[in-house]
């Protein structure tokens, strides 16, 4: 395949990336700085911001299937994203996209009706991420596509265990953490076997 992926220097994503490659796929991927991505025959990097409609354009441009691993901020940087992304995939005709959110757009197993971020089950006092998150996964959820997004719950470098529970809609009972190596795993696996389709899958050890 060809892979349009966002968010290939971070954490997730650099990931996400290493399995494609070593998979044999070419990944497109939009990045800020070259000089933080690594170098291989494989990987084509475009330097832009997926806040500009061209810088996406361009990056989605002959691809088979999108993959976001970006992180959020607090300018928006998911939904105005998203803005672009979907309009390019309907351009190029793509219909798979699998993204990697929050365990906070999850819907709450206490307060059934609620997302998990709105809830008691969450400990963040700021939303702002969640918010972020929540507003692609509206977007995502309108769109006429092949959707998937992995909802993390608490994401530190860990390590790869490679066995980890999962739930769709919501967080598996007992939530813990879960490394970025699992959680990139899980993300890439599911361009390959196309589990998930429209669902966010809840991933926690």
């Amino acid at each position: 395949m060809k892979i349009a992926l966002f968010g290939a220097t971070g954490r997730v994503g650099s990931v996400i990336l290493d399995n494609a490659i070593k998979d044999g796929h070419h990944v497109q991927a939009l990045v800020r700085d070259a000089s933080a991505a690594v170098s291989h025959d494989q990987a084509t990097y475009i330097v832009g911001d997926a806040s500009v409609k061209e810088d996406v354009f361009r990056t989605i441009a002959g691809c088979d299937a999108v993959v976001s691993a970006m992180g959020t901020d607090k300018k928006d940087a998911l939904t105005k994203s998203m803005v672009h992304i979907l309009p390019a995939m309907r351009s190029e005709g793509i219909r798979r996209i699998v993204t990697v959110g929050t365990a906070g757009i999850l819907d709450s197993k206490r307060e059934p009706g609620k997302f998990r971020f709105h809830s008691s089950e969450s400990n963040r006092k700021l939303s702002t991420a969640a918010e972020d998150h929540c507003r692609s996964y509206l977007m995502l959820k309108e769109a006429d596509l092949d959707w998937t997004i992995v909802c993390p719950t608490y994401l530190p470098d860990g390590e790869r265990i490679g066995k980890y529970r999962t739930e769709i809609n919501t967080l598996p009972d007992e939530p813990s953490s879960i490394s970025m190596y699992d959680t990139g795993d899980f993300t890439y696996s599911l361009l390959l076997n196309h589990q998930h389709i429209k669902e966010r899958v809840g991933i926690t050890y």
